[in-house]
C-alpha cells in the first residue's frame, strides 16, 4: 500500500510554527516510519530540516511555506504527482485534501476553531480555513478527528457523516518524563524565579491569556505575603492579535511579575514543564490540548479550562475551571499554589493518564484506517 502525505506544514525552524500540527505532522510520519509491516509512505514536504527513516520525503521546489504558494501546490501540483506516483492513498495531515483527483483521501482535522470562534480569526485566514475544510472531508473517504469533540463539530458543522469519522488521539512524545535532575540549574540559566506559574502555547485571543493575567492579578492582592513572590510565565511566540498582552500587564503594574520568554524549543520543553510550579492552560477552545498532555506527563500539576477538547485530553488528571469565569480561576490559582497535597495528587496521576497516549498508537491506529479505504 503505497501512501502520499501532505507534510508542507511541517516546520523546524525555531518559531511558533514549529509546534501544534508540526508536532503532528513530524511525530505520525516518525512512527509510521518505524513501522515494519510494509506500508510504503512518501511525504511531500518544503522544510529541508525534516529527516525522518522509513519515509521517502520529497522535497517540494515551490515556495510553500507561503500559504498562497502551499494551497495551489495542494490543488494544482499534488494531483498530477498522485497520478504520476500511482497511489493507492492520500493524506492530508492538516483540514486540507487535494480536490482534482480520484485517488482516495484521508485528511486529519484538528479542530475547528475557525468556524466557532470567528472574530478571532484575520478573516483571509478563517475564509480559508473554513471553505477548503468544508470541501476536503466531504471529499475525504474517511476523516481523522483527533478528540471526539473535533469530531462532533465535524457532524455540527460540517455535516459531515459520523460514521465515515474515526478519533485517532495524539500521544506524547518520550522524553516529556518526570525528573529532578537539574531543575534549580535551568531555572537559574533562564533567569526565571524559583517559584512560578507556566502558560506555554501561542500569544493569541483564543487562548484567553486577557482572563488568565486579570485572575492573576486579582489571585496575588489577595495572596499571603509568603505567595505573592510567585511569578506568572507565557512563553510562547507572538501568534496574532496579541498586542493587548502586553499593554494589559503594563496597565496592571504587572511587569516585573509577568515573564515572556518567547518562543521555546522543542528541545527544552521538559524542562520547562519540571521547572514550574505549575502548568496553567486557559484556552477558550482547544482541538486536543497537547501541552496539557505534555506538562502531565512530565508530572507537572496541571490547572486547565474545562472547554472542548481540553477536558477531554485531561480528564481528572488536572484541576480545571470554567473558562469564561474570573472568579472561578482565581479560586482555581488559590487551591494550586496552596494545597501541597492537591499538587502532590496531580504529580502523581498526571504521568500514569498521559501514559495512555503515544504516537505509536497514533501510528497504528492511523494505519488502520488507511487499511480501512484501501
Amino acid at each position: 500500500m503505497h501512501i502520499i502525505v501532505d507534510a508542507q506544514l511541517i516546520n523546524t525552524e525555531q518559531t511558533y510554527r514549529g509546534a501544534g500540527v508540526s508536532v503532528y505532522s513530524q511525530e505520525l510520519l516518525t512512527a509510521l516510519g518505524r513501522r515494519d509491516d510494509g506500508l510504503r509512505v512518501t511525504a511531500f514536504a518544503n522544510d529541508t530540516g525534516f529527516v525522518c527513516p522509513g519515509v521517502d520525503v520529497r522535497r517540494t521546489r515551490w515556495p510553500t511555506q507561503r500559504p498562497l504558494a502551499r494551497i495551489v501546490w495542494e490543488q494544482s501540483a499534488l494531483p498530477l504527482a498522485l497520478a504520476r506516483m500511482e497511489a493507492d492513498l492520500v493524506h492530508g495531515l492538516v483540514n486540507v485534501l487535494p480536490l482534482a483527483t480520484t485517488t482516495p483521501g484521508v485528511v486529519t482535522v484538528h479542530d475547528l476553531s475557525f468556524v466557532r470562534m470567528p472574530e478571532r480569526f484575520p478573516a483571509a485566514k478563517r475564509w480559508y480555513l473554513s471553505k477548503l475544510c468544508a470541501w476536503s472531508v466531504r471529499r475525504a473517504r474517511r476523516v481523522i478527528a483527533v478528540s471526539g469533540q473535533t469530531a462532533n463539530d465535524l457532524v455540527r458543522f460540517f455535516a459531515v457523516d459520523a460514521h465515515k469519522v474515526d478519533v485517532v488521539y495524539n500521544g506524547v512524545a518520550e522524553r516529556f518524563t518526570p525528573s529532578d535532575a537539574s531543575v534549580a540549574s535551568f531555572r537559574s540559566a533562564q533567569g526565571l524565579p524559583e517559584r512560578f506559574l507556566l502558560y506555554l502555547g501561542t500569544l493569541e485571543p483564543r487562548k484567553n491569556l486577557d482572563r488568565l493575567i486579570d485572575a492573576y492579578a486579582t489571585w496575588r492582592a489577595q495572596a499571603a505575603p509568603g505567595d505573592r513572590d510567585i511569578a506568572l510565565v507565557l512563553a510562547g511566540a507572538q501568534g496574532w492579535f496579541y498586542e493587548t498582552i502586553y499593554q494589559q500587564v503594563q496597565v496592571l503594574g504587572l511587569t516585573s511579575m509577568v515573564h515572556f520568554p518567547g518562543y521555546v524549543p522543542a528541545a527544552d520543553l521538559p524542562d520547562w514543564y519540571r521547572a514550574a510550579l505549575a502548568f496553567v492552560y486557559p484556552s477558550l477552545f482547544e482541538g486536543f490540548g497537547m501541552p496539557v498532555l505534555e506538562a502531565m506527563s512530565c508530572g507537572t500539576p496541571v490547572l486547565c479550562s474545562r472547554a472542548p477538547g481540553i477536558e477531554e485530553v485531561a480528564q481528572d488528571a488536572a484541576l480545571t475551571f470554567a473558562p469564561e469565569e474570573t472568579d472561578d480561576l482565581v479560586r482555581a490559582l488559590s487551591a494550586i499554589v496552596e494545597d501541597e497535597s492537591l499538587r502532590a495528587d496531580l504529580r502523581r496521576r498526571g504521568p500514569v493518564h498521559a501514559a495512555q497516549f503515544s504516537w505509536n498508537r497514533c501510528a497504528a491506529e492511523t494505519v488502520d484506517v488507511y487499511q480501512r479505504v484501501c
